[in-house]
């Protein structure tokens, strides 16, 4: 399936210097454009370079349509996070080549109306981890819209921190889980981006000898889990002192496709 991301008609990318007739155009035509925050002020507005000698401001107040604060702001802490980065916005504004107005929170709205409307579950999109925890992984999907993928659902093999797997900024493609349209929340997966069983197994065979990682180590006496893959695990007997995340050269005793099980061996 095709990567998606939120590109509404009228989408422009903007990496090089605009005239004020181009300014002029997308302005009346209303396009969504795409811009490098040069700098965060003191008074928490965004700078954008548009065009030699041509800065587009963002004011606080325009900065974010989702993430604001009782004060109806975004944060400080937003808005700094946000230089030296690409963001989505529109012109709201043009008094002269110094005072050209612009506005992501319209961009926010338009974004957070498409996710919640045009996007169904299974469908692939594109994105950037904005922010990481126990549970789970923040991920914006476009416009300043943020999906959740919760840790289950980042592989099949278990991990104890989602740290594990990704880092704040990484770009990857992400599936959509479920909308709640209520709650206005979008929740997204990425195991299944991963490969099945089935596609994950075709590397290996029995006999073969391999390098994998420990995983549930405490939990399982009877045995521990080693990922083969993220996506791929299989069950050797219990043996001490192997710890959570070693890394650990085992052999492939048996493959069970009816019970997608993997039995192996300790070397």
């Amino acid at each position: 399936m095709e990567e998606q991301k939120f590109m509404p008609e009228g989408w422009k990318e903007i990496y090089r210097p605009l005239t004020m007739e181009e300014l002029n155009n997308s302005w009346q035509s209303g396009d969504i454009m795409n811009g490098y925050v040069t700098k965060c002020d003191s008074k928490y507005n965004l700078h954008i370079e548009l065009g030699k000698k041509v800065i587009g401001i963002i004011p606080r107040e325009e900065v974010e349509a989702i993430n604001i604060d009782e004060t109806g702001f975004p944060r400080p802490s937003i808005c700094i996070n946000k230089v030296n980065k690409i963001v989505q916005f529109k012109i709201k504004n043009i008094e002269d080549e110094n005072h050209v107005i612009l506005s992501r929170k319209e961009v926010g709205k338009e974004a957070l109306n498409w996710a919640i409307n045009d996007l169904e579950t299974g469908m692939i999109l594109k994105g950037i981890v904005k922010n990481i925890c126990s549970y789970g992984v923040f991920v914006e999907i476009g416009g300043g819209v943020v999906g959740l993928i919760y840790i289950e659902d980042i592989s099949v093999a278990r991990i104890q921190t989602p740290f594990e797997r990704f880092k704040i900024g990484q770009k990857i493609n992400v599936m959509i889980k479920y909308i709640d349209k209520s709650k206005q929340r979008v929740v997204l997966t990425y195991k299944e981006l991963l490969g099945t069983w089935e596609q994950n197994i075709k590397e290996f065979s029995e006999g073969q000898v391999v390098q994998g990682i420990a995983r549930e180590t405490e939990k399982y006496k009877n045995g521990i889990f080693v990922e083969l893959k993220p996506n791929l695990v299989g069950l050797a007997d219990y043996k001490e002192n192997i710890k959570y995340g070693q890394s650990v050269k085992v052999s492939i005793r048996k493959i069970i496709p009816e019970k997608k099980k993997v039995k192996l061996v300790f070397i």
